[in-house]
């Protein structure tokens, strides 16, 4: 447990917290809380008996590993789940929401990770659209974008209410899911990982309007894994753990670190920063050369832009961008996925033919693709099976055309021991956690033997503990000299493990920087394609 989880300062309290007295005073002056909430579903209690409040005028983060029951408790909030036991209070005063749309109008809304917008539409008309039930109700497009911006203009929101939301970026898409709410009259705003897929400087701006609506005396709840956005954003943090309330601290009335939050969350010490040594000596080799990398859709659309980069034996190379801007195409070109359409790719020193995986596989590529179950996995199979997916035609595992079953029940019971992986040899992966599941996959790839990894988006919806186990491997394989090619819409992610970092934009390297030292304006600035294009200012 965590020094600061032991200080005896009522600010910072285990469990169910602070006297009756204070517990009481919260309570009165919450927008929202929960006491003694239970909710079970077959097999499994997701919520024993939490307790949890956010109060007007705060930003308050809500925190847990997956499955710690965040997502039950947030949709018992919300209407979605009735409890079990326990009572819900809206403004201190005890409420049922039978519904969504109860809790809709008790002025408490959840801002989910995907967005409901209709991109054909404006911002103005994405703000209303479905939100009267007056029947003599006639949009006036002047009069709603007024007021549209006039909500915009209170929470210091920067957004035009005539423009078409399919021409906006990631970040100005997630403004208008608060426009919507706020316009709508919300008084407590849950947003469940709102920062994933935001540059920094979207993120800053993200906190400037949490911070206002604070001061306007709304209530938010934050939900993130990025536990250092939570110590600069919020107010109060509650966190929990198989369910139960673990914990709750005052971040305004003591310094509590990302490291404290992660410990207790998972009741451990958790290390998830990994700038240790990385393998690359002075005489490192180029293990991954790509010279002009070019890549179409299947309209024709160009998904790479001539790319060009090299990754060194012992090092890792992140490769930094928003979503959807060609990331994929490149883990797929060089993992023999999609042909490309111009360019070179060389595995030490020699060509790889497009679009061929076994002979990529060959070169001593591992993949580690961003879809664990529908690219990387096959969750209908057994775990054996899965792992044996790369080796069963080689001597370890087969015998001409007949598997030897029992070698790869036993390589499989190792890995699971040496992974740390919860789950039985005939398990099939859709019953693993997502932890264990892409355990399974880098078990598989790591024990390859590879010069190579390419590893996209590795931790994406894991808890702290997972993201902990996934990045040691990862580090563990650059020292041992093998090239990572790390692929993350988390920046923090890749300052945290990458020895260089470059930039992606529209299909084209904006720039590579060296990782210790880099300034995370100038990574902002090339995220939004502002960058100087290519190689110019590559560490190589």
């Amino acid at each position: 447990m965590a020094d600061w989880m032991n200080t005896g300062d009522e600010s910072v309290t285990p469990g169910r917290t602070g006297s009756l007295e204070d517990r009481e005073a919260r309570l009165r002056n919450s927008a929202l809380a929960a006491r003694g909430i239970s909710k079970a579903f077959p097999g499994v209690v997701a919520n024993d008996h939490v307790d949890f409040e956010v109060l007007k005028g705060e930003v308050h983060a809500l925190l847990g590993e997956n499955g710690s029951g965040k997502t039950t408790l947030c949709k018992v909030l919300t209407g979605f789940h009735q409890p079990d036991e326990g009572q819900i209070y809206a403004d201190g005063s005890p409420v049922v929401f039978p519904s969504p749309a109860s809790a809709f109008e008790a002025g408490i809304f959840m801002v989910h990770q995907h967005f409901s917008l209709v991109g054909p539409l404006t911002v103005a008309e994405n703000v209303v659209l479905g939100w009267t039930q007056d029947p003599t109700w006639r949009f006036d497009r002047r009069t709603v974008e007024e007021q549209v911006a006039a909500e915009a203009e209170k929470f210091g929101i920067t957004i035009d209410p005539r423009a078409m939301v399919a021409t906006l970026s990631v970040g100005e898409k997630q403004r208008v899911e608060l426009l919507k709410a706020l316009y709508r009259g919300a008084r407590t705003l849950i947003l469940d990982e709102p920062t994933s897929v935001l540059t920094p400087q979207e993120a800053r701006q993200l906190f400037v309007t949490l911070r206002r609506m604070a001061e306007e005396g709304e209530a938010v709840v934050f939900i993130s894994h990025k536990l250092d956005e939570v110590t600069e954003v919020c107010d109060h943090v509650s966190v929990l753990r198989q369910g139960r309330s673990a914990g709750m601290a005052d971040l305004r009335k003591q310094r509590v670190d990302a490291k404290g939050l992660a410990n207790l969350m998972v009741g451990r010490d958790i290390h998830l920063q990994r700038k240790a040594a990385s393998g690359r000596g002075p005489d490192a080799g180029t293990v991954l050369e790509i010279r002009n990398l070019q890549a179409h859709d299947s309209n024709g659309s160009a998904l790479l832009k001539g790319v060009s980069l090299d990754v060194h034996a012992g090092e890792i190379l992140g490769v930094a961008g928003i979503a959807g801007n060609g990331q994929r195409a490149l883990a797929e070109a060089i993992a023999g996925l999609q042909p490309y359409s111009g360019g070179e790719i060389r595995i030490n020193g020699s060509p790889l033919p497009s679009g061929n995986v076994r002979k990529t596989i060959e070169a001593g590529v591992a993949y580690v693709p961003e879809d664990r179950l529908g690219t990387g996995l096959a969750p209908g199979m057994m775990v054996s099976e899965n792992i044996s997916l790369k080796s069963y035609r080689g001597p370890l595992h087969s015998i001409g055309p007949i598997l030897r079953k029992r070698a790869i029940r036993e390589d499989t019971r190792r890995l699971l021991a040496d992974f740390d992986i919860k789950g039985h040899e005939s398990s099939l992966v859709r019953q693993l956690s997502g932890g264990n599941a892409q355990k399974v996959l880098l078990a598989r790839e790591l024990t390859s033997d590879p010069s190579l990894i390419v590893v996209a988006t590795p931790t994406r919806g894991l808890d702290v503990s997972a993201m902990e186990t996934v990045r040691d491997l990862l580090a563990e394989a650059a020292v041992r000299g093998v090239a990572v090619l790390l692929i993350s819409e988390d920046l923090g992610e890749i300052l945290d493990l990458a020895d260089r970092i470059a930039v992606i934009c529209a299909g084209e390297i904006q720039g590579i920087v060296d990782a210790e030292g880099a300034e995370l304006d100038e990574i902002g600035m090339m995220l939004m394609g502002q960058g100087r294009s290519g190689t110019s200012h590559a560490a190589v």
